[in-house]
């Protein structure tokens, strides 16, 4: 295949990973048509469809789930490579993307990227937030962020936060019109509020913990949100409980806005670690990041 069919390559690896000609299109700054004929010249010339399209999505052919499997990790070492060269380079630059709930990445990220990315102005940060448990590699994540019995075995994990702590609090508003539960059973009975999880499209069961005794504890109530910050802000405006971490929720019990439900039941899980594949060569960018984020006692 002539050197020049390599960009052809790039947009079908592109048109792949993004299921979509249109997502595609904008990520390479091409039209939509140029594209879809970049992709059907490349089948042509190697005698063979690389994808089945419909009017709602793109999927790949065996023989295009073949090549892409082929493909994507030598460009991605192609890529590494040309990374290195530029880090030779006297200021380091790049731009790391990461995956984060909404509270790792105001709890922790932010505060300590954004000296950072202050004293470094070529590298670029960006943070998505969802409570999925995201593929970093098919999505292209530098780096994951979840508590750290979430995090995949052949990753490279990385603690940045202390244990976390989860808690069930109300407001006093809620409490004075429904008595609080005295065991896990009675939340049945309550206005509780959920965290959907979007990779399983489910809501998080309530995970309690006293002593030995773990429970999964399955609540009801009108409020739906996949934010803690949201959660937080129902709970104080009377919607009902909501497992939040402790963190959260303790200056507002602090200073009366909430009470603690269930105290002997707040379970503590393993603190926020980032991770990434164990085969990623680290940029000085990403190395930069990674030792910001790293916990220490004093943080």
């Amino acid at each position: 295949m002539a050197r020049e069919s390599y960009n052809d390559l790039l947009a079908f690896l592109a048109v792949t990973r993004e299921r979509s000609f249109t997502r595609a299109a904008a990520q390479m700054g091409v039209s939509q048509s140029a594209l879809s004929h970049t992709i059907r010249a490349l089948e042509a010339r190697l005698g063979v469809r690389l994808l089945t399209r419909t009017t709602r999505s793109v999927a790949p052919t065996e023989a295009g789930e073949r090549l892409y499997n082929n493909l994507a990790p030598r460009f991605e070492e192609i890529d590494a490579g040309l990374a290195e060269v530029t880090e030779l380079r006297d200021s380091p630059r790049g731009t790391i993307r990461i995956t984060a709930t909404d509270y790792a990445a105001n709890s922790v990220l932010w505060p300590r990227l954004a000296p950072l990315i202050a004293q470094y102005p070529d590298i670029k940060v960006e943070i998505m937030t969802d409570y999925g448990l995201t593929d970093i590699v098919a999505e292209r994540y530098d780096i994951g962020v979840r508590l750290g019995d979430q995090v995949a075995q052949d990753m490279i994990a990385v603690r940045i936060a202390a244990d976390l702590r989860m808690v069930i609090v109300a407001a006093p508003s809620y409490l004075q019109a429904h008595p609080a539960p005295l065991k896990p059973e009675d939340l049945a009975d309550h206005n509780c509020i959920n965290l959907r999880l979007p990779t399983h499209g489910g809501c998080y069961p309530w995970e309690l913990k006293n002593g030995k005794t773990e429970l999964q504890v399955r609540v009801e109530g009108q409020l739906t949100f996949n934010s803690s910050y949201q959660m937080l802000e129902a709970a104080l405006s009377g919607c009902g409980l909501a497992f939040i971490p402790q963190d959260l929720a303790a200056p507002h019990v602090a200073a009366g806005r909430l009470q603690w439900v269930l105290e002997d039941w707040f379970p503590t899980f393993p603190g926020l670690h980032l991770y990434y594949p164990s085969r990623r060569q680290s940029s000085r960018a990403l190395a930069l990041v990674i030792g910001a984020l790293r916990h220490s006692e004093d943080s």
